[in-house]
């Protein structure tokens, strides 16, 4: 009988990563929000809002990806979930996505319409379908094999 050490995930990295990854979905959804009041009355004011709400969920999002990038494809490469890889590519298009979406709202006045919408829906619909792929297969029972 051989016993194989199994790469335990840092607790520190874990409540960093439980604590912030949250954020910039928060942000993100506030910016997309933003966009829609913008484009209904034009007022610049949400378009401006929208771009600052786009920044700080981008600053916020930093340290969870570098944890998260760490923990699936550096430390536990070999038993990270499928979801886990799934959630990651999600969450890295749509960081893409909102780096896209802020430099689409640096543009003057209604030059934004209709590529912020469109960037802040598929951030905000990536985000979430990498949030629901985790929570399926976290809740989903798992048969243990001993060997």
């Amino acid at each position: 009988m051989s016993y194989q050490a199994v790469p335990r995930r840092s607790v520190v990295a874990n409540a960093i990563y439980g604590l912030l990854n949250p954020i910039p979905f928060g942000f993100f959804v506030a910016a997309r929000i933003f966009d829609i009041v913008y484009v209904h009355t034009a007022v610049m004011l949400w378009n401006k809002g929208a771009a600052w709400l786009i920044v700080i969920g981008l600053l916020f999002a930093i340290v969870p990806r570098l944890v998260n990038l760490v923990q699936v494809w550096v430390t536990s490469r070999r038993t990270a979930l499928r979801a886990e890889r799934i959630d990651f590519w999600l969450n890295l298009v749509a960081i893409v996505a909102a780096i896209f979406n802020a430099f689409v709202h640096s543009r003057d006045a209604y030059a934004v319409v209709p590529a912020n919408m469109w960037l802040s829906l598929c951030t905000v619909l990536l985000l979430a379908v990498g949030r629901v792929v985790m929570a399926v297969e976290l809740s989903t029972p798992r048969s243990f094999v001993h060997e």
